[in-house]
């Protein structure tokens, strides 16, 4: 954790400010090691001073690692005007796309005296780059899962409503100790596989649809993400063709991540195969972002920035073709952005599964 507060310690030096204050969780998390819901952190050239409320008492004296802690009730800011803790800093850094003006308008008028400066992505390069230790509990949380998308597979034939499944899914990973679900399961049936963001909804599973499955848990504080896309009964033939072009455009596009690749270059290359099979307009998302403390991180993979992949990154890569009123299918792994290459930590098969 030393290491991560000299980072947070850096980069405020390089923003020419005296301190940082942060109230991001997940950063926090990342930075200190809490898992609460209500924290701050400030950290200056000599010291730094966790905040939390009353509830967490117990909780933050066994989590939180290298700042001092201070459990000063519910109002944490009036905390650390009461007690200084900012020091004779003139300047302070702070998450400009994590405060509000709530928050904003409280610290104005708290410390007039003090320069704010909020600054965008503080700690995104650094948190992106995964520890050897990050990327195992992802596996691990990856490696749920996987072995839920196994279980729930017999419960997948025709009558069975896309609610009731997954309802199961979110039951599966509990069971296996998850400690939430890190987004609410995708469960798109026939025409409703063409939302790449369908809500499980009352529909029941027919002969010959095409099912999208995206879910994902949170295991130890690291999330996992995993798409895959079965069929009740015999596809038709596009069906079967359409899928055969997203598994070449992910195979492809792995293939082509490293460390230090471009974004919008791994994107590139999965649009281009889905665009030459003649469903370039049906791709209409990115090809994948980060994931670690949170589901959505960065880096990106998309058309649309040009994020370049730091060494041990963990990314999914999640081609898709939705055909509207017809079906839609995706696959997603995640993978890691090893300097020599991809490293793939989905197990679980690709091939198009008849059930």
């Amino acid at each position: 954790m030393s290491d991560r507060l000299a980072t947070i310690r850096r980069l405020t030096a390089e923003h020419g400010a005296d301190a940082a204050l942060l109230t991001f969780l997940p950063d926090i998390r990342w930075v200190v090691g809490f898992s609460g819901s209500n924290a701050l952190l400030v950290v200056t050239p000599d010291a730094a001073h966790f905040l939390t409320d009353g509830r967490y008492t117990t909780q933050a004296a066994a989590e939180v690692t290298g700042a001092e802690i201070h459990v000063p009730g519910y109002n944490l800011v009036e905390h650390i005007e009461r007690e200084g803790l900012f020091g004779d800093s003139a300047t302070v850094l702070v998450q400009g796309d994590h405060v509000t003006v709530a928050q904003w308008n409280d610290w104005q008028e708290r410390f007039p005296e003090m320069a704010f400066e909020p600054v965008s992505g503080l700690l995104r390069e650094a948190i992106a780059s995964k520890t050897e230790d990050e990327i195992e509990a992802i596996r691990r949380a990856q490696a749920v899962t996987e072995e839920v998308f196994d279980t729930i597979l017999p419960f997948i034939k025709p009558g069975l409503s896309e609610q009731d499944l997954a309802a199961e899914i979110v039951y599966q990973h509990l069971k296996r100790g998850a400690s939430a679900m890190a987004f609410e399961p995708i469960v798109g049936s026939g025409p409703n596989g063409a939302l790449p963001h369908a809500r499980a909804s009352s529909r029941t599973f027919r002969s010959g649809d095409l099912i999208v499955i995206d879910m994902g848990c949170v295991l130890d504080g690291y999330a996992s993400d995993m798409t895959r896309t079965v069929v009740v009964g015999e596809p038709d033939d596009e069906a079967r063709k359409a899928y055969g072009v997203v598994l070449e455009a992910q195979e492809r596009a792995i293939e082509a991540i490293h460390a230090g690749a471009s974004g919008k270059a791994v994107d590139g290359v999965a649009r281009e195969i889905i665009k030459d099979a003649g469903l370039g307009d049906y791709f209409s998302h990115g090809l994948g972002h980060g994931v670690g403390l949170q589901v959505h991180e960065w880096p990106r993979l998309s058309y649309h920035i040009d994020d370049m992949l730091p060494v041990n990154a963990a990314i999914t890569v999640e081609p898709g073709v939705y055909l509207p009123e017809r079906f839609g299918i995706r696959i997603e792994d995640i993978v890691v952005a090893r300097e020599d290459g991809p490293e793939v930590l989905t197990r679980t098969t690709k091939s198009l599964l008849v059930l």
